[in-house]
């Protein structure tokens, strides 16, 4: 009788298994931080590959503190501002494998709609919340649930409202 123990095992049935096997078939294996199995980094010249050309750096750019430079290319739509951006900056202070890391991000994303919607006002326009948030699709397609975030977010917003008018009164 074959126990598990005992018995080869054999994957090879399963559809991609064994796929990053081959070190030159890695997606990551340009930056990936190797070591030579004692702990000891190794190709710590840099990548095997021809870099792209810097795009050039005319606005804040946050980056990862596993990254040892700011990569060839990226985003400047939204460089960090406000409070938003000084959450980010904080985040980026820590580990991505972190929750300092991603948390801080979430809320700064957050933070950034009010900013937006302040910032609109600011210019003399009113902000259609209703169609920016595609609550006309929600209406047509999950009208049960839009129903139910709205009576959830009148719920927090009168029981935030009720705590803290009892606090004054004391």
């Amino acid at each position: 009788m074959e126990t598990i123990e005992t018995k080869a095992k054999d994957y090879s049935h399963i559809l991609g298994w064994g796929i990053d096997a081959d070190a030159e078939n890695d997606p990551t294996y340009p930056i990936r931080h190797r070591t030579d199995g004692t702990g000891q980094p190794i190709e710590q010249h840099g990548y095997n590959w021809e870099r792209p050309q810097q795009q050039p750096i005319d606005v804040e750019v946050l980056r990862s503190i596993e990254r040892p430079n700011v990569s060839a290319v990226f985003g400047t739509s939204t460089p960090p501002t406000g409070l938003s951006g000084q959450i980010r900056r904080f985040a980026f202070r820590f580990s991505e494998s972190e929750y300092g890391h991603w948390l801080p991000l979430l809320i700064a994303d957050r933070v950034n709609v009010i900013e937006g919607i302040v910032d609109d006002f600011k210019q003399g326009r009113t902000p259609n919340i209703f169609a920016e948030k595609g609550m006309k699709a929600a209406w047509k397609y999950n009208r049960k649930g839009l129903i139910q975030q709205a009576l959830i977010g009148v719920a927090v917003t009168t029981a935030v409202i009720f705590l803290l008018s009892k606090k004054k009164e004391r």
